[in-house]
């Protein structure tokens, strides 16, 4: 029921640095800022804690740059077989998307935290969810190879990627990708905490589950990623610098979203998505226009 303020807690032990003000300073600080972080967990001072009430949840960290990807294949199979019964029209999981990770770049602005509402895009009228976990970089690098790229895995969170389903899907027949099915304000959720890669094998299996209003939705495993993290680092890199604080997402998990079972978000909405190890993080559903 209580967390530790790092930058507090370092101020009384007379640490003299300032990485603890954000998130991205401790993951720029690499091993010795974790270090550092730990040794402020054992001693606890009770003069930095402070009751969860208390506490308005922010993102874990603002990307430095945001790109989602597409690995869970169940999750195509799903979606294409929904957009089949709505539109009559034959839809097949591409070739390439077999071949190497396919991904998109979001709008690295639009995070929130935990407890925020998601605020309802005017200009949509069916809006859904979609839980993913998502990897923070650490050690930034360019043609990381697939046994290295771990190592730049600085840690996981969840994310939940709203989407606007009729904006989107009107909007992919130009075949540039999402634009405003996923970017509008308070459309990407992210948190509530980061579980550091110290603290779980790589690759990573963790249960997922998708809650609306105590109902389950669906969920599944990390394990079941088409192509892990190691393979999606090693493809973006490619004589491409990543850089510290990037977010990448997996893709939504398989009945990870309303589209793949048939059901849609409403206003009012309580949605919790549940990833192993990392936490609950909830949301509320408003709309205004």
């Amino acid at each position: 029921d209580t967390l530790l303020d790092l930058d507090k807690a370092a101020k009384f032990a007379r640490y003299e640095t300032d990485v603890f003000r954000n998130m991205l300073g401790v993951i720029r600080d690499g091993d010795y800022g974790l270090e550092q972080a730990n040794g402020l967990i054992r001693r606890r001072d009770r003069r930095a804690l402070m009751a969860m009430k208390d506490v308005r949840f922010l993102p874990p960290l603002m990307p430095t740059q945001f790109r989602d990807c597409i690995a869970f294949e169940d999750h195509l199979k799903n979606s294409f077989a929904a957009a089949r019964k709505m539109t009559g029209d034959s839809f097949d999981i591409p070739a390439v998307w077999y071949d190497q990770p396919v991904y998109y770049k979001g709008n690295r602005f639009s995070f929130v935290g935990h407890g925020r509402d998601v605020e309802w895009p005017g200009y949509a009228e069916v809006l859904d969810i979609e839980l993913e976990l998502a990897i923070i970089i650490g050690e930034g690098g360019k043609d990381i190879s697939r046994d290295d790229a771990p190592r730049h895995i600085f840690g996981y969170t969840i994310l939940n990627d709203i989407s606007a389903r009729d904006a989107q899907m009107a909007e992919m027949a130009g075949q540039l990708g999402p634009a405003k099915g996923k970017d509008f304000d308070t459309g990407n959720v992210l948190g509530p905490y980061i579980l550091t890669a110290d603290e779980v094998s790589h690759p990573v299996a963790l249960d997922m589950a998708a809650r609306v209003n105590g109902e389950t939705w669906g969920g599944g495993n990390s394990r079941d990623m088409h192509h892990n993290f190691a393979d999606i680092i090693a493809h973006i890199s490619q004589s491409e610098t990543l850089y510290t604080g990037e977010v990448i997402g997996s893709g939504t998990v398989g009945t990870g979203c309303g589209l793949e079972i048939g059901k849609q978000l409403a206003p009012g909405d309580q949605v919790e998505l549940e990833i192993e190890g990392i936490g609950i993080l909830a949301n509320r559903i408003t709309r205004t226009a």
